[in-house]
């Protein structure tokens, strides 16, 4: 059985983020069925690691090539002025729960959700 996991980033600040996504990918080269959801200050890090120069920039990029990123919260991305850079990079974005992503909604499809 294929172990599912949803890994919800609200901490916004850059080496608490890359924590969430060294883990992200860490899970995916394990074969786990892994879902990345960026929520609260995290957004912000949508908009700068979008810059290649950016720490973390490389990692960024590995985990949206994988699609790995399975949404990006409307109502935090717009808050944090990275929502116009999120659709520009094609990422998906939720807001289903008052302009927020549903934890129940991954809870519900078998996911165990982390949050970072």
């Amino acid at each position: 059985m294929i172990k599912k996991v949803a890994i919800f980033a609200f901490n916004g600040e850059p080496m608490c983020f890359a924590h969430t996504l060294l883990n992200t990918l860490d899970m995916k080269n394990k074969e786990y069925d892994v879902k990345l959801i960026i929520e609260g200050t995290a957004t912000k890090q949508v908009k700068e690691l979008a810059d290649p120069k950016k720490p973390f920039a490389n990692m960024y990029a590995a985990v949206k090539e994988a699609g790995l990123i399975d949404c990006v919260c409307k109502a935090c991305s717009t808050q944090t002025g990275a929502l116009e850079s999120a659709e520009e990079q094609g990422l998906p974005i939720c807001g289903e729960m008052s302009g927020h992503p549903s934890l129940s909604r991954y809870i519900e499809a078998g996911y165990e959700v982390m949050v970072f």
